[in-house]
């Protein structure tokens, strides 16, 4: 019998026996072709998102809004009961997802085609700006029954006839509040006007900022709501923690860390488009592998940039939260907020690129002594532990480099060309020469090259605020109780003011 497996989204792989639930796919409501195409990906235990959301979606014609952080399976959540929907034999347009970027909806598309497997004729395309146009116009126009879109490509092949949205009977708006984020608002709206106003629209979103608010009481109508506690969404195979680090050393910072482990395998946050491309450029540089994703990049860079990281040509990515969304690689063991995120959702949402697929995962925040309040107060709302660690020095580095070495040295395979004829040879090159004095040689060659620094951990050495004592004295006395002098004008214990024995010029 195997273990009960949960979908994590994009992973392909079971998440593993600490994600069982107490419900399965199959009492959820599902037809039997779905239940087969999720059962031969491994999957029969639904998130709290898709355990709460399927029967609403299947049971109900009202309009949805599901809360819920990235990495808690929404895609499945919404994709599953739309399948469910779909007529194949009509050819048009019947469900539309609108997602922020190209790589999320892509990412959206190939789940939908892996759960559509068993539903013969059905026919999804992915739309988005940065490819040619006209590729995706004649996708639509051979037959889709499912569209995902981003905004601003849809509004293009609209405004060319390309698309019909007159007969859509579902939209589905995922990461509504990041295209609000982005600028999409005045898109959202004027695609919302090409739908009918007799489709149901569903709403995912990880936050319900007061502009999504007024989407929901313009445009739905009398929704139910599903809100996952953000702190239930948070994976718990995530290690979270931090560095005490000033600015100015952050990027050190983050070199040592790379040092100290060479499988750290990352995604580094960057708050704006300029911190996430110095930093690259300064990586890149010294050598190291790395690449920066943002919103500057032309769509073929962003390519570029995923598919070198995929194939882990890159050790990290240096990415903004937006640019970030629809990452799904699998393996990534750090996550590095190099400045933390303005909101806790995003906290989660970076979080969420490591630990996939049942793996454990590190997640490290850079902070300042000020920034350390913030961190106990997402520790508080998200429920979850944050242990400080220290930045590696550097005779850490050395240590973990000896150490890797020898692993390496101890588990090297066996060579024909390991004759005794080498073997000779080499003991007559280091004739004369101690094992102990051969071994330190040989740790020298291997730690040659590493960069001598100073301690990166930030150190609080302000002195304690001082604390004024109090003094009583009576007036006329001095601080040990000694009657001051002032000359026998101006002697006495008096508090009468005393006339000045000073006149200013020009008065009489």
């Amino acid at each position: 019998m195997h273990a009960s497996r949960r979908f994590e989204p994009g992973s392909g792989v079971p998440c593993g026996l600490n994600c069982l639930r107490l419900n399965s796919f199959d009492r959820l409501g599902l037809s039997a072709p779905i239940l087969q195409a999720i059962g031969e990906l491994g999957f029969d235990q639904p998130t709290t998102i898709q355990e709460q959301a399927i029967p609403l979606l299947l049971g109900g014609d009202r309009d949805f809004i599901g809360l819920a952080q990235t990495g808690t399976g929404k895609t499945a959540a919404f994709a599953l009961p739309m399948l469910e929907m779909i007529d194949t034999s009509t050819p048009h347009v019947q469900a539309l997802i609108l997602a922020p970027t190209r790589e999320l909806g892509q990412q959206i598309a190939g789940q939908v085609e892996l759960f559509a497997k068993q539903l013969k004729g059905l026919r999804a395309v992915a739309v988005y700006g940065g490819a040619h146009i006209v590729p995706q116009m004649q996708a639509i126009r051979r037959g889709a029954h499912v569209v995902i879109a981003t905004p601003g490509r849809l509004l293009d092949l609209a405004r060319r006839q390309a698309i019909l949205l007159d007969q859509i009977q579902l939209l589905i708006l995922d990461e509504a509040d990041e295209m609000l984020n982005m600028g999409f608002q005045e898109d959202l709206d004027a695609i919302l006007a090409l739908t009918p106003e007799t489709k149901r629209t569903w709403l995912f979103s990880a936050t319900m900022p007061k502009e999504i608010r007024r989407m929901v009481k313009q445009y739905m109508d009398q929704p139910h709501e599903v809100r996952v506690d953000p702190s239930q969404s948070v994976n718990t195979d995530i290690a979270h923690q931090y560095v005490m680090v000033r600015h100015t050393d952050k990027a050190d910072a983050l070199m040592r860390f790379m040092d100290a482990d060479p499988d750290v395998f990352g995604v580094v946050f960057c708050r704006t488009k300029r911190d996430a491309q110095d930093l690259a450029e300064l990586l890149m540089k010294l050598g190291y592998r790395a690449d920066a994703l943002h919103g500057d990049l032309s769509q073929p860079q962003r390519d570029r940039v995923m598919q070198r990281f995929k194939r882990r040509e890159l050790q990290v990515l240096i990415a903004t939260d937006v640019a970030a969304r629809g990452i799904d690689v699998n393996d990534v063991t750090h996550v590095f907020h190099y400045s933390l995120p303005n909101d806790d959702a995003y906290y989660t949402h970076r979080s969420g690129r490591t630990a996939r697929a049942g793996k454990k995962g590190i997640s490290i925040a850079f902070i300042n002594r000020k920034e350390k309040a913030t961190v106990n107060r997402m520790s508080r709302a998200l429920d979850i532990e944050f242990e400080e660690v220290r930045i590696p020095s550097a005779t850490d580095i050395a240590a973990a480099r000896v150490r890797t070495w020898a692993e390496e040295v101890k588990a090297a395979e066996a060579s024909p060309f390991a004759t005794e004829e080498l073997l000779a040879l080499a003991a007559v090159q280091f004739m004369g020469m101690s094992a102990e004095e051969l071994l330190e040689q040989l740790v020298r060659r291997e730690v040659a090259g590493l960069r001598t620094g100073k301690d990166l951990n930030f150190k609080d050495d302000r002195p304690e605020p001082r604390q004024m004592k109090r003094k009583s004295f009576k007036p006329g006395f001095d601080e040990k109780g000694h009657k001051k002098k002032f000359g026998k004008k101006f002697e006495g214990t008096s508090n009468r003011r005393t006339p000045s024995p000073f006149k200013p010029k020009g008065r009489k």
